[in-house]
């Protein structure tokens, strides 16, 4: 059984900052259950995002090879330093670390944790995934709604971006739901663990990556039309769409990943150069 450094920790409250979309883990059976999730080992690194007063820092700390610890607060930054000298204290927004040079640098894959901000939930995952070659998994704290998204299958009204996504670079569970109540102040939303074990080759073969990506994102950018109509805004020679590589009149929720993945591949093939497609930023 893992226990705290209860003789490092000293009981200290932070006023959190809701411009951070801070609310901190108070509940020590959810911290426990979470640890018993991430199954921390004596070889892991793992990277904690966001890890505030230090609820589930104190449980890793004792258990792992190295625990590096990452916020935007300076004020978090201090009292990591000062309650966990051992650990490798990181002032930076974790959209602008660069996972791949710290993975070499530890001369391990990376685990990461962490409860992290709400409000950036989506580019904190992508960001990850981006770089999921360093990574082995993760377990995050997530909006319960959000969540749901994650874990979706087709044909239903969660499955888009987020879903297709995660789910082509990896294995993605449901942990278990956390209330309000386990947070100071009290979100108004109920949250998830969630937990992404990273596949070592996407689920589905890719003829090329950044082209899947931006037709994900053009078709679930309109998710409402058909993929006839959906594809033109992402295919800029609408002949490449004749004939027909599957049924148009479909709409992009009732796509399996496999299909998606089909699609995408024999567009490719059927675009001469990389320059006749484009892309539409989308923010689902």
């Amino acid at each position: 059984m893992i226990r705290p450094r209860h003789s490092a920790v000293r009981t200290t409250r932070l006023r959190p900052k809701k411009s951070l979309g801070q609310n901190f883990l108070r509940d020590e059976n959810i911290c426990r259950n979470i640890i018993a999730l991430i199954q921390p080992n004596p070889t892991d690194v793992i990277v904690e995002i966001g890890p505030g007063e230090g609820a589930l820092t104190k449980y890793l700390s004792p258990s792992v090879k190295k625990l590096i610890l990452v916020d935007l607060d300076s004020r978090v930054i201090e009292l990591m330093n000062e309650q966990f000298p051992g650990c490798m204290v990181v002032h930076r927004d974790i959209l602008e670390m660069n996972l791949d040079a710290l993975s070499i640098e530890c001369g391990a894959k990376l685990r990461v944790v962490g409860n992290i901000p709400y409000n950036i939930t989506t580019p904190i995952i992508f960001h990850i995934l981006d770089q999921r070659s360093s990574v082995k998994d993760m377990v995050i704290m997530l909006q319960r709604e959000v969540a749901r998204r994650l874990i979706a299958a087709p044909r239903t009204k969660d499955y888009g971006i987020l879903a297709v996504m995660c789910q082509m670079f990896a294995d993605v569970s449901h942990g278990f739901d956390v209330p309000p109540t386990a947070f100071r102040p009290k979100p108004s939303v109920t949250s998830s663990l969630i937990r992404m074990e990273i596949l070592s080759a996407p689920r589905h073969h890719l003829a090329d990556e950044a082209f899947f990506r931006g037709m994900v994102r053009s078709v679930f950018g309109k998710r409402r039309k058909t993929l006839r109509k959906s594809l033109q805004y992402f295919i800029d020679h609408p002949g490449l769409l004749q004939p027909e590589p599957l049924d148009l009149q479909r709409r992009p929720e009732d796509l399996s990943i496999g299909e998606l993945a089909g699609l995408s591949n024999e567009l490719y093939t059927r675009t001469s150069r990389r320059d006749s497609f484009q892309t539409v930023p989308i923010q689902e």
